[in-house]
């Protein structure tokens, strides 16, 4: 039987592991070729091991391993020649693009907004906004010239909807990624492009599992934050990838503009 992307090309940044890995895997069960990356190496200002080489090494494994084919590099989404390049060759050696899941993300924590570093505030604004943007902004362009329409998801977070404290640097990009999904989504409309945001509680990822999160969720601040409405403390990667899929498939052809919560009922409380 057919996947409900079979034919489609789908571009994923922070593919290596996490999120990105699983959705990467997910479109391509649903029949996506793939265009990955991801940084694979630490940034500045993130305490927690990022993702590596060989992480990015086991995501192609996976994706070939479903008889999909995949080209993935080590590319920075703050390095916009490096994206653009690797969505020409993506684009050059599948013949089109169609699904596009800006999904590379960090997180940091401070006491309060007033007391984060410039550092920190710089270096997510780059990451969690600007890279989305830089990300779009490579992918849009061979979209509309291959006429086929498409979908593009950008991955925000329940803090894109909500305050939270201890993250504002985050919270602010997250909500950053809502306007530029809006501002695209009636940009893009006239070229059958639609696009939306998801919008995840705590996620089973290392970005959420690892110790230097965990003393964050162990407090006060951090607990609030992470609250679900439904008996779960976090959702699984899959989760998210299967509301990607949905909305790249035909039966979210008429989606556009949508903020969409997979987050357990968080936003209800």
């Amino acid at each position: 039987m057919a996947g409900r992307l079979e034919g489609k090309v789908a571009l994923v940044s922070g593919a290596a592991r996490g999120q990105g890995r699983s959705h990467a895997v997910r479109l391509a069960e649903e029949g996506a070729d793939v265009i990955a990356f991801d940084v694979c190496r630490q940034l500045d200002t993130v305490p927690y091991a990022l993702a590596t080489p060989d992480d990015l090494a086991e995501t192609v494994k996976l994706v070939e391993n479903l008889d999909r084919r995949i080209l993935a590099r080590e590319a920075d989404v703050r390095d916009a020649a490096a994206v653009r390049a690797l969505v020409d060759d993506g684009v050059r050696e599948f013949g089109r693009l169609d699904v596009v899941c800006a999904n590379a993300g960090i997180v940091t924590f401070a006491e309060n907004a007033w007391s984060l570093t410039d550092e920190q505030w710089d270096e997510m604004l780059a990451v969690n906004l600007t890279g989305v943007w830089k990300t779009v902004r490579a992918a849009a362009p061979a979209m509309i010239e291959a006429g086929n329409g498409g979908c593009i998801v950008l991955t925000s977070s329940t803090a894109g909807v909500k305050g939270m404290a201890g993250i504002g640097h985050y919270v602010s990009a997250k909500h950053g990624v809502v306007g530029l999904m809006r501002t695209l989504a009636v940009e893009l409309a006239a070229h059958s492009i639609r696009v939306n945001t998801v919008h995840p509680t705590g996620v089973n990822t290392p970005m959420v599992v690892n110790d230097f999160t965990a003393q964050f969720t162990a407090t006060d601040d951090g607990q609030s934050n992470m609250q679900n409405l439904l008996p779960v403390e976090m959702v699984e990667a899959v989760d998210i990838s299967n509301a990607i899929v949905w909305l790249a498939s035909d039966e979210g052809r008429y989606v556009t503009g949508v903020s969409l919560p997979v987050d357990a009922g968080m936003l209800q409380r």
